[in-house]
């Protein structure tokens, strides 16, 4: 066996172990913090979680985290934050969703479809995390001065590597998200959208499933 292939098999074995680690590390940690799950997420490198009381996080079957560069092309510049601000606030991450180093962060709700990639860096919040109003905006925490309104991610929506999603917005099913965009208004089903703010530049082909 030649070097280069003994180097190849000896990352091969260090990624296997690395995996199995991260899972069962990984599975205690969500458990620890009262993540939601049936089936362990698929673990690369271990998310930061945080939550508030009496708030939830789901994640369903078949749901990846990735929070390792080596384990993903365009690396990523932290891991995977999973973080509810409000008592009663709401994280549900769908079926088989792929999340490489994204933020998602809920005063309210944020609820991301199954079949969903959410690329390098993403961030997706509902809320303005500060109030708006210039007298004592730096120390005002109080929810009725902060803006915060449900965000929805439909079905089999592909968002960009660094796109941002505000507060109040739904992104419809089969919809495209360009690398970099702010999106700050709803966008249609079967839509490529990309920009800042984010516009609608092209639709999608409706195939015989989505009819």
């Amino acid at each position: 066996m030649s070097a280069t292939a003994m180097f190849k098999f000896a990352l091969r074995k260090r990624n296997a172990l690395l995996v199995r680690w991260w899972k069962l590390t990984g599975r205690c940690l969500l458990k620890l913090h009262g993540v939601v799950f049936n089936h362990t997420p698929e673990l690369y490198g271990l998310p930061i979680v945080s939550m508030e009381p009496n708030s939830e996080i789901v994640l369903s079957d078949g749901v990846i985290l990735c929070s390792d560069s080596r384990f993903t092309a365009l690396g990523v510049a932290h891991p995977v934050i999973l973080r509810t601000l409000r008592p009663n606030a709401r994280i549900a991450i769908g079926v088989d969703t792929g999340i490489s180093g994204a933020v998602i962060c809920a005063a309210l709700s944020i609820e991301i479809g199954g079949q969903c990639l959410l690329g390098a860096d993403v961030q997706i919040f509902d809320n303005d995390f500060h109030a708006l109003a210039p007298e004592n905006r730096r120390h005002d925490n109080s929810p009725e001065n902060i803006g915060a309104a449900p965000v929805i991610i439909e079905d089999n929506v592909f968002i960009g590597a660094g796109s941002k999603v505000l507060k109040g917005v739904t992104v419809g099913q089969n919809s495209v998200i360009g690398a970099g965009s702010i999106v700050s208004k709803n966008i249609p089903p079967n839509s490529i959208a990309a920009g800042n703010p984010a516009k609608v530049i092209a639709e999608l082909p409706i195939t015989h499933k989505q009819r």
